[in-house]
């Protein structure tokens, strides 16, 4: 497990017990054991609501998701041969059609030879003995009343001091327009949430019956309210609500909490225990996933990634991120803190292609040095958008403020605002979303390596929400200060060169730009400073089609 966070306060580490550490003597070691078919299962596409929430099937449903065979569980015939064999089962995974296990190298050797076996892949955990759970779909009933009235909408005062990284996105904006989150769903991901059932800026979640599924997938327990502080953290920037404390960017949403991780080592099952989290979160009905854990190397013997590996398509969480995606969740991943280090390159999962990965800024939007670099290995873009991360407030496990450094920050500041959003534009797909979010970034125009497609603002949203809807085929900044002049395109736009002409309000052309290859949001080369208040019309020229738009410098 990497935390993707940097403290500036002080923290408390629990020490490495001799279970904890990873096991080579192969007697009880965890594997991955993946199952050859689904072949004569009792589950059906036909019967989704044996392994799917009525939620889960509805947010396929509004996004015109099909079920696949993905979405079936295991064949339980497989896990009962499994057990008669005397293998303890810990989980089942319906994407990757396998299950976690614990057993000797001796016992490995037998399972090789059952003809429903494909393949295994050691993840070098001791296991801690707990009460086997086996199928978590029907783990926990959802309440779903109707949606919980919405929380009063703060003041500036009311963020305290968190207010600059709420209101560099615009999440307060969305706030103020009735939009914190309500009705959307986000399943946490981390390694602890100590306190979070105590302290009074959570305490609505409880209240108000926000809080929809808790899972401790380390210890397999329903308690998730100690261990590592790191997710109470996290949580506090999307979820508190304290006026005059803190708030959070969706504090009206609901939640899901999974720990996933153990602080105390670093070893391939922390990805398998994201890969169950996240099929939870699906089968539950969660609308969002954020997480901010990176994984790169881990403690011998497991086997740790290099470079080549962060291709979005190889590291066994990243797999899982791209298949949550695929079910209609918006997935938003920190992007990592080793870009003043000698690995310097995004982590896994923020290299897979259908997730939001966040890198961090400071304050005054400036990337903050740590902030993990791109691109993929497979050469993607990275990381998609960036928020502030360096210098953030959060609440830490005694409910005070503090503040600290990490794209751990960064990524649930951006998955708050999205979440927020999603409550605003209920019919967007969530890679429509995604899209938008990165559409609306002030690097759209030029995306690169450092910062990605930049800070998206929910006023920029409003923006370009016209183009990829349709509505329009352009739009420019309007009113113009002294500020560059953006002119926004739609998609069929920017597949062939433009001729640009601003002309003055006698038609006299004052500027001419051709652009060979037109981005999305293109800054044009004219100086504001030197155009003299008034009315000006730009005329946009492509092939035969052309279009004129009208703005004001004052």
């Amino acid at each position: 497990m990497r935390l993707l966070l940097l403290f500036i306060c002080l923290l408390l580490y629990l020490p490495v017990s001799a279970q904890d550490a990873g096991n080579t003597d192969g007697e009880g070691q965890k594997r991955l054991l993946y199952f050859a078919d689904k072949h004569n299962s009792p589950y059906s596409l036909s019967k989704p609501l044996e392994f799917l929430s009525p939620k889960a099937l509805e947010r396929r449903k509004r996004q015109n998701i099909s079920l696949t065979t993905r979405d079936l569980p295991v064949n339980p015939a497989y896990v009962a041969a499994l057990k008669d064999a005397g293998i303890k089962v810990w989980y089942t995974s319906r994407w990757f059609n396998a299950a976690v296990v614990q057993c000797s190298d001796e016992q490995l050797q037998q399972l090789e030879t059952l003809p429903f076996i494909k393949r295994y892949r050691t993840l070098n955990r001791l296991p801690i003995q707990t009460e086997e759970l086996h199928t978590l779909a029907t783990q926990h009933a959802v309440v779903d009343k109707s949606d919980e009235n919405s929380l009063p909408v703060p003041d500036r005062e009311g963020y305290n001091l968190a207010f600059h990284q709420a209101d560099m996105l615009g999440a307060d904006e969305l706030h103020a327009q009735g939009f914190a989150g309500s009705g959307i769903t986000i399943a946490v991901l981390d390694a602890g949430f100590p306190n979070v059932d105590k302290l009074q800026p959570f305490s609505h979640l409880f209240e108000d019956n926000r809080l929809k599924a808790t899972f401790d997938f380390v210890l397999k327990q329903e308690n998730v309210f100690g261990a590592d502080s790191h997710g109470t953290a996290v949580l506090s920037t999307m979820a508190a609500y304290a006026p005059g404390l803190m708030i959070g960017t969706a504090y009206d949403a609901n939640y899901m909490l999974f720990r996933t991780e153990d602080a105390a080592s670093e070893h391939n099952i922390e990805e398998v225990n994201w890969l169950m989290a996240a099929e939870f979160a699906d089968s539950a009905g969660a609308d969002v996933i954020n997480s901010s854990l990176g994984y790169t190397t881990f403690d011998s013997p497991s086997q740790s990634y290099s470079y080549a590996d962060m291709d979005g398509n190889t590291t066994i969480v990243s797999r899982a991120a791209d298949f949550a995606a695929a079910t209609g969740m918006l997935v938003v991943v920190s992007a990592g803190n080793e870009g003043n280090k000698a690995w310097r390159y995004i982590s896994a999962p923020a290299d897979a292609d259908s997730v939001l990965a966040v890198g961090a800024v400071d304050s005054l939007g400036v990337k903050a040095r740590f902030s993990s670099m791109g691109p993929t290995a497979d050469g993607a873009v990275k990381p998609d958008v960036v928020a502030m991360g360096q210098r953030v407030y959060f609440l830490n496990a005694s409910g005070g403020l503090a503040q600290g450094n990490g794209t751990s920050f960064a990524g649930p500041i951006m998955a708050g605002f999205a979440a927020s959003l999603w409550q605003e534009f209920p019919d967007k797909s969530n890679m429509e979303l995604l899209k938008l979010i990165r559409r609306s970034g002030s690097n759209a125009a030029t995306p690169d390596n450092s910062i990605g497609y930049g800070i998206p603002t929910y006023e920029r949203v409003l923006s370009v929400l016209p183009l990829l809807e349709g509505e329009v085929q352009a739009l420019i900044t309007n009113p113009v200060y002294q500020e560059q002049v953006i002119l926004y395109l739609a998609e069929e736009w920017l597949q062939q060169a433009v001729e640009v002409q601003v002309l003055d309000a006698t038609g006299k052309e004052v500027f001419a730009q051709r652009i060979q290859q037109p981005a999305a949001r293109q800054a044009l080369a004219l100086q504001p400073q030197a155009l003299q208040a008034g009315l000006y019309l730009c005329r946009v020229r492509s092939g035969s089609s052309v279009l004129t738009l009208r703005f004001i410098k004052l």
